[in-house]
């Protein structure tokens, strides 16, 4: 060979990389591609919009009229871009709940929208809300509730065919689906056909057949995310239904065992603390744009994604006190993210798989969420720093993982260069899985930010570090819950006098009684009354909570007019709530019974007031 020829060789070896490593293996489960879209979405909306929103209800019992459904100025279209404007990346729609009331014209049963007085029964919200998304380019999915508390065949076999059509024209007929949400109440006393009676369905997933409801939903709409379904879908509920999603976080079940899924976590809260419709008094209870930045932290910011409810009144628009809000905090999230002090800064790290510049520090600062930066198999540890170009202020920290590989690490702090030495100003840090959002106690300047790998299930693969500051007048707020104060209270008469507990103006604290013992007020002066509220008790215990009451005014003490129901949703979501009496009545006494607890069999208020 000759000289020349061996040089030339021997400077194109020189200029070839010196290694390639290969990316490493995928640890436990992993997201499928639509799972990985689906968290990327991060938050969206919920629309709450039905029967109940014209009788005042959180759950209809089934016996409503559909012709009650009469909205005057619906506007679906303004609704989406309400949503889009604020940032929302998707709208959920509630086409039927508990009630089984379908606000499209389904085939299936009688009880749906073409025997309301909307439209003269040729409306169909579905179709309204489907075509506003995709108008305003946000995703469109749907809500459809497995409890029917309307059908006859409920609890038998013959309930499954109505139910499988249903979800068969949601989604055959209004286009794509981004996700389906199948709530988790289940059996119960309802109308049932008119038997009024409390059925038991036994095992959700085995009853409704979940398996082969999440088959026929993979071949109609292959990109459809599944929510519930019995975990046999793709997400579950975060737990909790103040949007707050517990930390740490793991976007899998059956972890380290051979049955190991990924299924990731959704937070979901309403705007306002009147319930999921809309009730004629939550004008007064909006979430400030402060409190769901908290709420974002809490979900979002663990690793989950947020679903956040606004609920059109009875002539279809959205409360102007909820979109004020809404767009003040969408405003928020968005200056949040606006500025990372870390886009393109220079990083190290201690170890890079296979010195491969394919796997460097520089992946968590590139901009790139796919790329990331990774050690060498074996090493669960690691250490990254970076540079900034010059000193900058933060107080929240963005990290992701690189998902597609799996969930992997298990502890890290995050340190600052300050004062000329390093300083632990995150030292909490467990898992970190699609994102975490860690929100410092103060603000820290420095220009130089170190993430430290304390553990992990195998090599981590981190794709991104931001350093991040939060809008001014944003941050933890404790939420509260806001009831109905009525100084007048002070000069009632109540028996028996244990029960004072329940009128003292104190949320916090509560009447513990017997079943069916009656609380008998005596308000000193007759007065028209129109409602009452139950404020459950405020401690976190379902123990001995109110499910269901009974109701009675009365002018003399002895001649009563009773109404009777229940009180929905309270094991999620223990807010106050309002019952609308069937018409304003002077009284001076009322009679509260409780007639069934939540859990036990006793009875208990936080707060019973009425106006």
């Amino acid at each position: 060979m000759k000289k020349s020829t061996l040089t030339s060789l021997l400077v194109a070896a020189l200029a070839l990389p010196a290694f390639s490593a290969d990316p490493p293996k995928p640890c436990g489960a992993i997201p499928t591609p639509q799972q990985v879209d689906w968290l990327r979405m991060e938050w969206y909306g919920f629309v709450h919009f039905g029967l109940n929103t014209y009788t005042g209800r959180e759950w209809g019992y089934g016996d409503e009229n559909p012709q009650l459904f009469n909205p005057t100025d619906f506007d679906a279209a303004a609704i989406a871009k309400t949503f889009r404007d604020a940032g929302m990346t998707g709208m959920i729609y509630t086409a039927k709940h508990h009630d089984g009331w379908c606000a499209w014209p389904s085939s299936s049963t009688k009880h749906n929208i073409k025997k309301a007085t909307w439209k003269n029964g040729k409306g169909d919200v579905v179709k309204e809300f489907a075509k506003a998304c995709k108008k305003h380019n946000i995703k469109f999915g749907v809500y459809i509730s497995p409890w029917d508390r309307n059908c006859a065949d409920y609890g038998n076999k013959g309930y499954l065919r109505v139910y499988y059509k249903q979800i068969q024209e949601l989604l055959t007929k209004y286009g794509p689906v981004f996700e389906i949400w199948f709530d988790g109440a289940n059996g119960g006393d309802g109308y049932y056909g008119g038997a009024r009676e409390r059925r038991n369905i036994g095992n959700a997933s085995d009853y409704y057949n979940f398996p082969k409801i999440v088959k026929n939903i993979r071949k109609m709409q292959p990109d459809c995310i599944i929510w519930g379904a019995g975990q046999h879908g793709d997400v579950k509920w975060g737990g909790s239904e103040k949007g707050h999603v517990k930390y740490p976080c793991w976007n899998v079940i059956n972890k380290d065992t051979a049955d190991e899924r990924w299924i990731s976590l959704e937070g979901d809260t309403p705007i306002n603390r009147a319930g999921w419709f809309w009730h004629a008094n939550q004008s007064s209870k909006v979430k400030s744009p402060e409190h769901l930045m908290q709420v974002y932290l809490d979900s979002v910011g663990r690793g989950a994604n947020l679903i956040l409810n606004l609920a059109p009144d009875k002539t279809g628009r959205l409360d102007a006190a909820d979109v004020e809000s809404l767009l003040a905090f969408g405003k928020m999230r968005k200056s949040l993210l606006s500025k990372d002090y870390a886009l393109g800064a220079k990083a190290t790290a201690n170890s890079v798989r296979g010195n491969d510049p394919v796997f460097g520090a520089d992946k968590l600062t590139d901009g790139d969420i796919e790329s990331y930066w990774c050690p060498n198999d074996g090493e669960k540890t690691g250490s990254i720093e970076i540079k900034l170009p010059s000193p900058a202020t933060f107080d929240v920290v963005r990290i992701r993982e690189q998902i597609r590989l799996g969930q992997r690490v298990s502890a890290f702090s995050i340190d600052a260069y300050i004062d000329g030495q390093w300083q632990e100003i995150d030292g909490a840090g467990q898992t970190i899985g699609n994102q975490v959002l860690r929100k410092l106690d103060t603000p820290v300047t420095t220009d130089q930010v170190r993430l430290n790998i304390k553990d992990a299930r195998a090599c981590p693969c981190i794709s991104e570090l931001s350093l991040l500051r939060m809008p001014t007048a944003a941050g933890d707020e404790t939420e509260e819950y806001v009831f109905a104060y009525n100084a007048a209270k002070q000069n009632w008469e109540v028996s028996p006098s244990a029960a004072a507990a329940a009128f003292d103006n104190q949320p916090d604290t509560f009447w513990q009684g017997g079943n069916n013992e009656a609380i008998v007020v005596d308000m000193k002066k007759t007065t028209k009354i129109s409602s009452f509220s139950y404020l459950p008790r405020q401690d976190g215990k379902l123990q001995n909570m109110t499910d269901s009451y009974e109701f009675a005014t009365s002018t003399d003490g002895k001649n009563w007019n009773t109404i009777r129901g229940e009180f929905s949703n309270l094991r999620a979501n223990p807010i106050e709530l309002t019952v609308e009496l069937p018409a304003p009545t002077d009284a001076r006494y009322f009679r509260f019974t409780p007639t069934r607890a939540l859990e036990g069999t006793g009875a208990s208020a936080a707060e019973i007031n009425v106006k």
